[in-house]
């Protein structure tokens, strides 16, 4: 990195060896032999030999020629691993900015590694060291731990911005590192002078300098320590006596006492304690090199404290042991620099490419990556933050995309509220803070507003980017604007008392408003990129007053600064949402009422998450457009009515397919993405066929059915792999494998070894199911006669493959694999639906499938077995069960995963949830969107479904017996069907269940089936004012549409 210090930065140490071993050359790249290049499809890729940092290097040159991908330069080279160790290289870079991986690889195909997204690559040649601390497990079999030996070693450049270019590589080598080898004798310290009384004192650790008092009134001191020998340097935490300390001031570090480096610079210290960061700073002396004191009377150093290498090892790590620091009051940072979970929600209008997040706290982070603002109240002499309220978190209305933060305190009330007005790309984020006075006297204080450089998104969160700090350089405020940035503005409504912002050096922002007071500048830029501001409020609030202000960020560059009226872009933004959410109408008694506000919900965090066109399950880790996500999604949007948006999607992501007809697994800004997983195929054909069975728009499908074709001959690619001699006549596992589609990671249980997933291969049965039904409504004959050709042979390889897989293992239940008898009842689902396979899939090993996991979901809703998380795309299980007529069990399982919002006024899901909630580790990202469709297909079910064998429209089977004798009843209103939008109510009147079955909807060619809410057996039906012979105690088949049912039970049974 071309900074001094740097925010983000590899994790690599760019000084020289020091360990007493000998480091050992590995590869001067005098010649590249043994070298050899390795692409993804959609990259252009090969090595070259070109003048290095020493004679020559390798350079892996590459061309992201569909946008995402990679390009590796890869080397066989067995070596046994020490204890410790560093690897050491010369890099450049003549690149846009991409990923740079460095990668380990053993024998058994285990993948260690870093990784450092978006690196700007060194023009010039840098040296990297990366010790053994810096590498991770990636990937592979073994599950997780470090590398013992490795067999191959590779340099990755993958795609961030993409394009093309080159990166060289010179001087490889390898040294182990001695742990054990001793200091020369004991550290030592000397000042440049000191009182007699006074000299600096040092551990015997040398991590502790305490005591010094300079002597005389001279500007320039040095304070010097000796630690004999070279040590990791991660940062320092330095206590300045208050009436004199060091306002200038620069640490040097040096290997041998003579060249000095500066690795930092302080130039407006404040006295305070001064927290330095230092990542991978190693050396054997250490050096303050003092200009200028604050009074001109020398110095007083209390302590200074040297800190180890995981202090600085990154940002997040830094600002964790400031916020944990035994003196640290809690609450002045956020609970995830405490390594506590913070749950959040998004904030964007539908389709825009930027969102902000909301924290359940009230912080709200204004973009990606990008600085938040966070509410601090100062009363009675006293800051208050989130730590001392209670807290609690709604939405507009219980169901609209406008979320608030609430905070309950003994005297005031504070609400903030968070909404993007306007329409993508010229949205506005406005935060509204309402101060509500709820005593009985009158109420001074002061309301803060800060700018502080971190995310809402937790550093847990790693995948794709990092959570934690943000980077934030300069704050100004300027014709009542704050800039901050070069380019992000926020305009306070009204104008504030007072702005003020302080570098880090000067202290972070809280250490003034815990004094009631701002920093002194309006106007500053930090080295370090860890800035922080605030806008101050002055308010005296009589009792039940109210007191309101307003930030408008706008997310884009280019919106003009206008006349906003908050209260009009809130009503706008609401008319807008009620608009998008109640085209369609749920009705269940008040008490289940949560269940259709969360369904709402789903729909507009679904639009929120997209970017234009494309459908993605999340706005920071996941923001990339899978097409398994998506098609399940399109799925849901077009129960709810939402067309529109599918088709925008399909009509984005076809294009994407790669000429052989392999369909991405994902796509992003990018572009196309080339892992192999061959779920993607069979989805995309699902997606469209599924969108012309809601629309019955013929021209688009035929403008779709290209892609269609293309996808299916390379599912007869794939397929051809698998029927060669080998799977025909060879091992049990191979034979198991016959006709199937190859294995990949599509199913992310499989991301450590790719297997033969049956995920998969549902997927494939329903786009050739699919691609067979599109052609004969174009009229294809030839074509549908051969794909379902296919079809037919693929389930037939499909369910021989999983009767020998399980006699292979000797299980009795659906496994998830053909290799490992791998129970996962939440892939098997998908055979239920939307693939329509009840009755293909063999029995009875399909139902004790699901028996088994309903007993497994019994003993961890009661606890009497051990876990600690789980994933809600469990909510598929609901659907399944209704699928196959039990109630009960689906109801159970609904009600425990209702449970599990978290926090439940903002009707989401992250992907993982944890048993303890404040477990700080990865959980997706939130709101999951694909989840969401997963629970919003399911809660549909128990209204209405389509069951594809028999062509029928099943009506009712999940509405509860309770719903309905409830005096409101249930109610649905224009619910999309393959058949045409229903309504549907069903109400108790005197002892009898009487439903109205209306709407624009084609009769079905299997009929309506009606099922009855009572548990009491059915004894009589009247259709329209006649008897009904086609019932069963369950269940009524109807030929006739529209309908009224008037439903008897027998005496004393209804209830009534």
């Amino acid at each position: 990195m071309k900074r001094q210090i740097g925010v983000l930065m590899l994790a690599v140490l760019m000084m020289g060896e020091h360990s007493q071993a000998q480091p050992r050359l590995l590869d001067d790249f005098e010649n590249l032999a043994g070298w050899q290049v390795i692409v993804s499809d959609g990259v252009a890729g090969k090595i070259a030999s070109v003048p290095g940092h020493t004679g020559k290097a390798l350079a892996l040159e590459f061309e992201f020629q569909a946008g995402s991908g990679y390009a590796i330069a890869q080397k066989r080279m067995p070596l046994t691993l020490p204890e410790n160790y560093k690897f050491s290289f010369y890099l450049r870079g003549e690149t846009p900015v991409n990923n740079f991986e460095f990668k380990l690889l053993d024998s058994l195909d285990n993948v260690y590694w870093i990784k450092q997204l978006n690196l700007d690559y060194p023009r010039e040649w840098k040296k990297r060291t990366i010790k053994k601390r810096h590498i991770t497990f990636a990937w592979g079999p073994a599950g997780g731990g470090l590398p013992k030996r490795i067999d191959r070693v590779e340099f990755v450049i993958s795609a961030g911005a993409g394009g093309k270019g080159r990166i060289c590589v010179d001087d490889f080598k390898f040294e182990p590192i001695d742990d054990a080898a001793q200091p020369a004798g004991p550290p030592l310290v000397r000042a440049s002078s000191s009182i007699s009384t006074s000299p600096p004192q040092i551990s015997a650790d040398g991590n502790l300098i305490h005591d010094w008092i300079s002597a005389g009134v001279r500007e320039h001191e040095q304070l010097t320590v000796d630690f004999q020998k070279v040590r990791e340097i991660g940062g320092l935490v330095i206590y300045w006596d208050s009436s004199k300390f060091a306002t200038a001031y620069d640490v040097e570090l040096s290997d041998d006492g003579k060249e000095w480096t500066t690795a930092y610079a302080v130039r407006n210290g404040t006295g305070k304690k001064d927290h330095l960061y230092l990542p991978e700073a190693e050396a054997r002396f250490l050096r303050l090199q003092l200009k200028k004191s604050n009074e001109g009377r020398g110095y007083g150093l209390l302590r200074l404290e040297v800190k180890g290498a995981e202090f600085s090892a990154s940002p997040n790590a830094f600002f964790t042991a400031i916020a944990t620091a035994p003196d640290m009051r809690r609450g002045y940072f956020p609970r995830i620099f405490l390594q506590e979970q913070t749950y959040w929600t998004v904030v964007g209008a539908s389709g825009d490419t930027k969102e902000a997040l909301l924290s359940e706290t009230g912080s709200l982070e204004v973009d990606k990556a990008g600085f938040s603002l966070e509410p601090f109240l100062y009363v009675d002499g006293r800051l208050h933050t989130w730590n001392e309220m209670t807290r609690s978190q709604t939405l507009e209305q219980n169901y609209l995309p406008i979320p608030s933060v609430h905070w309950e305190g003994e005297k005031l009330q504070l609400t903030i509220t968070a909404l993007a007005a306007g329409e993508a790309g010229a949205a506005l984020l406005v935060a509204r803070y309402q101060l509500h006075n709820k005593s009985s006297a009158a109420v001074p204080g002061k309301l803060f507003i800060a700018l502080r450089p971190f995310q809402v998104l937790p550093p847990w969160q790693e995948l794709n980017l990092v959570g934690g700090v943000a980077r934030l350089d300069s704050l100004r405020y300027a014709g009542g604007i704050v800039h901050v940035q070069p380019r992000k503005r926020v305009f306070p409504l009204p104008p504030p008392t007072g702005f003020g912002a302080a570098e880090f050096d000067q202290g972070d922002i809280t250490e003034y408003l815990q004094n009631g007071v701002l920093p002194a500048s309006s106007a500053i830029g930090d080295h370090t990129g860890f800035a922080s501001g605030a806008l101050q409020y002055d308010f005296t609030l009589a009792p039940g007053e109210v007191k309101e202000v307003a930030l408008v960020v706008p997310f884009h560059e280019g919106v003009a600064s206008e006349d906003w009226k908050i209260e009009e872009l809130l009503q706008q933004t609401r008319e807008f949402w009620q608009a998008k959410l109640d085209n369609l109408t749920i009705r269940l008694p008040g008490a289940v009422q949560e269940l259709v506000n969360t369904f709402k919900s789903q729909i507009a965090y679904i639009l929120i998450n997209r970017d234009g066109p494309a459908i993605q399950p999340g706005s920071r880790t996941y923001e990339r457009a899978w097409i398994r996500d998506g098609s399940l999604t399109s799925t849901a949007l077009l129960q709810t009515g939402h067309a529109a948006e599918v088709r925008e999607y399909l009509d984005w992501y076809a294009p994407h397919q790669y000429p052989s007809g392999k369909v991405p697994c994902v796509v992003d800004s990018r572009g196309a993405d080339p892992v192999p997983e061959h779920d993607s195929h069979g989805q995309l054909i699902y997606a469209v066929m599924e969108y012309y069975r809601f629309t019955h728009d013929r021209e688009w499908l035929r403008g779709k059915f290209p892609h269609v074709i293309k996808a299916v001959r390379y599912i007869q690619e794939l397929r051809r792999e698998r029927m060669t001699e080998p799977y025909r006549t060879g091992t049990p596992e191979q034979r198991a494998c016959f006709g199937l589609v190859p294995e990949s990671i599509s199913h992310e249980g499989y991301s450590a070894k790719p297997m033969h997933s049956y995920w998969d291969d549902f997927f494939v049965l329903r786009g050739l199911k699919d691609a067979a039904a599109m052609a004969t409504v174009l009229g294809e004959q030839e074509l549908a006669r051969e794909f379902a050709a296919e079809r037919d042979d693929f389930r037939t390889c499909l369910y021989n493959s999983m009767r020998l897989a399980m006699a292979n293992k000797n299980i009795d239940y659906i496994p998830g694999c053909v290799e490992l008898g791998d129970f996962d009842a939440t892939s098997t689902t998908v055979g239920v639906s939307p693939v329509n396979e009840l009755g293909n899939i063999p029995e009875p090993q399909l139902r004790q499938t699901f028996d088994k996991y309903f007993q497994f979901f019994e003993q961890r809703r009661r606890n009497e077995i051990d876990w600690s998380n789980y994933t809600p795309y469990e909510h598929r299980l609901t659907g399944t069960f209704i699928h196959l007529y039990e109630r009960e069990r689906a109801h159970a399982l609904l009600d425990f995963f209702m449970a599990d919002r978290r926090p439940p006024g903002w009707n989401h899901w992250a992907e993982v949830v944890w048993r303890d909630p404040d477990t700080p580790k990865m959980i997706g990202d939130m709101p999951h969107t694909w989840v969401g469709s997963d629970f919003m297909r399911s809660l549909r079910s128990l209204f209405v479904f389509e069951r594809e064998q028999d062509e029928a429209l099943v009506i009712g089977e999940g509405i509860r017996e309770e719903w309905v004798r409830d005096p409101a009843g249930v109610a649905v209103e224009n619910l999309p069907t393959h058949y045409g939008p229903l309504n549907c109510r069903m109400q108790m009147q005197d002892g009898r269940v009487i439903v109205d079955l209306t709407g624009d909807l084609r009769l079905p060619p299997g009929k309506l089936v009606v099922r009855s809410p009572l548990a009491a057996e059915l004894k009589g039906v009247q259709v329209n004012g006649k008897k009904l012979e086609s019932f069963t105690s369950k269940r009524i088949f109807l030929h006739t549409f529209p309908a009224r049912l008037i439903l008897r039970y027998a005496k004393g049974k209804s209830g009534s």
